[in-house]
């Protein structure tokens, strides 16, 4: 889900870097249906964003301002609303600390990933094309395979020392529950939770922006008769 990372956030109020948390966390029913929350955290960053929203531009481009980044998190939100699939979608923003919470529920996997995939490419200019091509999630029943496209972004080909020491410093979390235990999964560095129907999987924004396989994973559910 590092896209909607790029499109909430970074794509509109941060092309510059700052130390952030990232927590996604999809709850997946047994039927396909589910909850998806997207939460990013930049507090730790609020008086170097502060400094930078004070200037005119950044790296020769221009620096929105609160209201400005506001307007374009509202259409993003209206137009998600719209989306067949997706329903009871909720914003909560705190631009004093600058905090962003979204949530939605879904009717199928696959008709999230097509809502996601339609806020990339409506904003992506054809950038990204190809990569949206890409099968992010598929849900069997019994499996979930979870992937990220490798995306290049402008902002991050070019990093400076500090910029890449604070990106290092957040973390991105990655969560995914489940009705049913967990009978295994994939990914190595991934953990699970005690009551078996949850997986973790956490990296940090700047090895996230080189190795995007770092969140991949594929999750085996065991089968409803096995928990009775």
């Amino acid at each position: 889900m590092k896209q909607l990372f790029s499109t909430l956030v970074i794509s509109l109020l941060f092309s510059m870097t700052s130390c952030l948390e990232i927590i996604d966390d999809l709850s997946l029913n047994n039927d396909g249906t589910g909850t998806f929350k997207y939460a990013v955290n930049l507090s730790a960053s609020k008086v170097k964003i502060n400094s930078y929203l004070a200037l005119d531009s950044l790296d020769g481009k221009k620096v929105p301002s609160i209201s400005e980044v506001s307007k374009q998190i509202e259409e993003l939100i209206d137009e998600l609303c719209t989306m067949d699939g997706i329903s009871d979608v909720t914003f909560d923003s705190n631009y004093s600390d600058y905090i962003f919470k979204l949530k939605l529920d879904f009717a199928s996997i696959s008709e999230l990933e097509k809502a996601i995939k339609a806020l990339v490419r409506n904003r992506s200019k054809g950038q990204v094309d190809r990569e949206l091509d890409h099968e992010w999630l598929t849900y069997s029943g019994l499996s979930l395979n979870r992937s990220i496209p490798r995306m290049e972004f402008e902002r991050t080909k070019n990093l400076k020392k500090n910029e890449i020491a604070e990106l290092k410093k957040g973390s991105y979390t990655s969560i995914t529950r489940f009705e049913n235990e967990v009978a295994r999964f994939d990914n190595k560095s991934a953990i699970i939770a005690k009551n078996k129907k949850a997986v973790m999987v956490r990296t940090n924004p700047y090895s996230l922006i080189h190795e995007t396989d770092l969140l991949d994973n594929t999750i085996y559910l065991r089968e409803s008769t096995d928990n009775e």
